[in-house]
């Protein structure tokens, strides 16, 4: 075969070179995605290993990774059982929490004197402290699920609100000048321009929500409940088995993990005009 006749099957990538350069920076970064919080979490476990062992730490106190792998595996029916309701409370709280803060957010941005009355009253609300308004709820609620997804929702309403008021105002003035000389409606402008500008904006705070509905149900599930990853952990401290909380806590932290995850797929998905560094 000629060195032309070679050429001609080459792939067009394989011929470019900046084609092949590119494809090079991506499996970099794909690699540095993959790997470096691989070994990051690797070297968690190996100070933790060596802290225990080190200093000779009671496994009441803190067990070593190895013993928390243990009680994974052994109570693993106990720990799926309580980790179903907090998934549902968190999931019930965070499409809660962001359709009432989206849907607010909406309001804000077409009523300038509903913001400036409302606005004032979300900040309030969210300086109180999730511990102080968990017994509120619980109290008016009931010890169900109820007051769980609600305590989920609040946390993950302020930050989605205040993303998305930004959002939707962040739009190119260019192209909302030219819209209004097209005389397009409000419906059409915020439709065709304010959703797609707000988009970036509404990721950002869905990845923070996603982590937070978690910790919010966990909260909830702190003040009365029977199941439940927030349970399990008051249960475990109370008969003091360490290596039973800090399974807990690590399940739940790979539950906000998950959340995360799926939100940023979801992201890479459907933002499809944002440079690969801004995922």
């Amino acid at each position: 075969m000629t060195t032309s006749e070679m050429q001609l099957n080459l792939s067009p990538e394989a011929a470019d070179p900046e084609a092949q350069a590119w494809l090079a920076r991506r499996r970099q970064r794909l690699w540095r995605a993959r790997m470096l919080p691989a070994l990051g979490v690797a070297g968690l476990l190996v100070a933790w290993w060596a802290i225990v062992a080190g200093f000779h730490v009671k496994p009441f106190i803190a067990p070593s990774p190895l013993l928390v792998l243990q009680t994974l595996a052994s109570k693993s029916d106990l720990l799926l059982q309580n980790l179903v309701p907090t998934a549902i409370e968190a999931c019930g709280g965070f499409l809660l929490g962001n359709l009432a803060a989206i849907l607010l957010a909406t309001v804000f941005v077409h009523n300038k004197t509903l913001q400036d009355i409302f606005y004032p009253v979300a900040v309030m609300i969210n300086s109180i402290p999730v511990v102080a308004k968990a017994p509120i709820l619980v109290l008016i609620m009931g010890n169900g699920l109820e007051p769980k997804i609600t305590i989920a929702a609040i946390v993950c309403f302020f930050p989605t609100l205040v993303n998305m008021v930004r959002g939707l105002q962040a739009v190119n003035p260019q192209a909302m000048e030219l819209m209004q000389i097209l005389s397009a409606s409000k419906r059409e402008i915020f439709f065709k321009l304010r959703i797609y500008a707000s988009l970036p904006y509404l990721f950002s705070a869905l990845r923070i929500a996603a982590s937070m509905s978690v910790i919010g149900a966990v909260v909830g599930e702190w003040i009365g409940a029977t199941e439940g990853i927030g349970a399990m952990i008051i249960q475990a401290t109370y008969s003091f088995d360490s290596a039973l909380l800090y399974t807990a806590i690590i399940m739940s932290a790979v539950l906000s993990g998950l959340f995360f995850l799926v939100i940023a797929v979801l992201e890479r998905w459907l933002v499809r005009w944002q440079p690969e560094s801004a995922h």
